[in-house]
């Protein structure tokens, strides 16, 4: 890895990738706050005759210039095949991965998770004001007693939804905030028998 002049930098035109302008400006925020950070992500560039051209970074390399960069970390990768190269191109740009949106939400605040860049879902820390009186989901604990029903198909599940008077919740997270809205699954079983023996 190196450090080169921005201006001799040159972004791949066959790039496939592309970013919207509202997530460029997020990009280009968190280079300005936190330049170290390209360090750990240098630019991956390829060298002909004196010109170097991007084969991973073409986006950060456009939010260097935006930010005022002279200077950015290069590997270069004249070494790689021609195959190797375009292999790279697309690789780069693959996300494998996906959140674990329990972690991110006890973990981290959802401003900082924004404002790092981060596209949540919809719902991800909010609950409506005409919704706050939705009763919370209780966690299933080893020291109760519980009977696990399970339905292959959405018939038997909208019916047992009817029978057991499942209604719409908010479950809780390790940190004690209120997470997703779904159907409430647990139930307390005393209550339960006592209403069907008393029908």
């Amino acid at each position: 890895m190196k450090k080169i002049k921005i201006e001799i930098l040159q972004e791949n035109l066959n790039n496939p990738r592309t970013i919207k302008k509202d997530k460029f400006q997020k990009l280009v925020n968190s280079i300005k706050e936190f330049p170290e950070m390209l360090n750990a992500r240098p630019i991956v560039v390829v060298t002909d005759n004196d010109k170097f051209t991007v084969l991973g970074g073409n986006m950060r390399l456009k939010a260097c210039r935006k930010a005022g960069l002279k200077e950015v970390p290069v590997k270069i990768a004249d070494d790689w095949s021609e195959e190797k190269r375009e292999e790279f191109i697309i690789k780069d740009n693959i996300s494998y991965g996906e959140w674990d949106y329990d972690i991110l939400a006890n973990v981290w605040e959802q401003d900082s998770l924004e404002h790092f860049g981060l596209d949540l879902p919809v719902g991800f820390d909010s609950i409506d004001e005409d919704e706050k009186e939705i009763e919370f989901s209780e966690y299933l604990n080893e020291s109760q007693n519980y009977v696990v029903l399970t339905f292959d198909n959405d018939i038997d599940w909208l019916s047992a939804q009817t029978h057991f008077d499942l209604k719409s919740v908010y479950s809780k997270r390790q940190n004690g905030k209120p997470w997703s809205k779904g159907i409430g699954r647990v139930i307390n079983g005393a209550e339960y028998l006592k209403n069907i023996t008393s029908e």
